[in-house]
């Protein structure tokens, strides 16, 4: 699925937006590959790998279900389409910049930006709730499935 621009009068592009910088969260280790090509990579090591670079970003394992589904659509403030995927731990991710419930698609979570730990690619989201349960919510296009079986 390809990102869609839904039309948003007076708002700036994403382009024009970075993701902030922080501290990196604790989250594994990531499976760089450079150089690869992550498909495949994908037949060789059953990791849900970064369309990018080929890291390894979680397991097939990992995935979960947040509010009944694994597979959700949600537009941001610009207009911004994304399908993610929701995952229980996703290793190969570093979620950066400070939590905020702003715009939240959860409610009661708090998210910060995931990156590829590996080529620091925008993957998605970190979702955290106060009482400590989290998940990552990232984005289905940008990962590269391992071939089932």
């Amino acid at each position: 699925m390809e990102n869609r621009r839904v039309p948003a009068a007076g708002r700036p592009p994403l382009s024009a937006r970075r993701a902030p910088r922080g501290n990196r969260e604790a989250g594994g280790r990531a499976q760089p590959a450079s150089g690869s090509d992550p498909a495949r990579l994908a037949l060789e090591d059953p990791w849900i790998r970064c369309r990018a670079c080929g890291a390894g970003i979680a397991r097939p394992a990992d995935r979960i279900a947040v509010g009944g589904r694994h597979r959700h659509r949600f537009a941001n403030p610009y207009g911004i389409v994304f399908e993610i995927g929701c995952f229980a731990a996703a290793e190969g991710c570093t979620a950066v910049g400070n939590p905020t419930e702003e715009f939240t698609w959860f409610s009661g979570y708090r998210w910060r930006v995931a990156l590829c730990a590996a080529c620091r690619v925008h993957l998605g989201w970190r979702f955290s709730a106060a009482a400590g349960k989290g998940f990552f919510g990232l984005i289905l296009e940008r990962l590269v499935e391992p071939p089932p079986g």
